[in-house]
């Protein structure tokens, strides 16, 4: 089982990472619009190229995961996620988090502990 709880926490945070470099190429790019000038340069953003490098990597563990755990245990076990989300935001965008949102990610993770019992 703690196989797949350290493989699930490598894809939570491969989607984490992949989130940040999104958020990233995002404060990068000009005003949104929905043209093809835009998503050309969207697609020569090399933040943008981060953030599909880390979903396809943790897509692919995640198909490992879904192949080997019954979908009950693996969907929850992707809440780690939420805990690199957090830590992203307080360290790499400076963000202020309430004591709410910390004590809400604290009940995820003990939903996810339960799930694993």
């Amino acid at each position: 089982m703690w196989k797949i709880v350290l493989l699930s926490s490598v894809q939570a945070l491969f989607l984490s990472f992949g989130q940040v470099f999104l958020k990233l190429a995002m404060v990068k790019m000009e005003k949104y619009s929905f043209t093809i000038t835009y998503f050309k340069s969207l697609f020569t953003n090399w933040w943008f190229l981060g953030t599909g490098l880390c979903f396809g990597i943790a897509t692919v563990l995640w198909l490992y995961i879904i192949k080997h755990v019954p979908l009950s245990v693996a969907y929850p076990l992707s809440g780690i996620a939420y805990i690199f989300g957090m830590l992203a935001a307080v360290y790499i965008f400076h963000e202020s988090i309430s004591l709410t949102r910390w004590l809400g990610v604290l009940l995820i993770m003990g939903g996810v502990c339960l799930i694993l019992k």
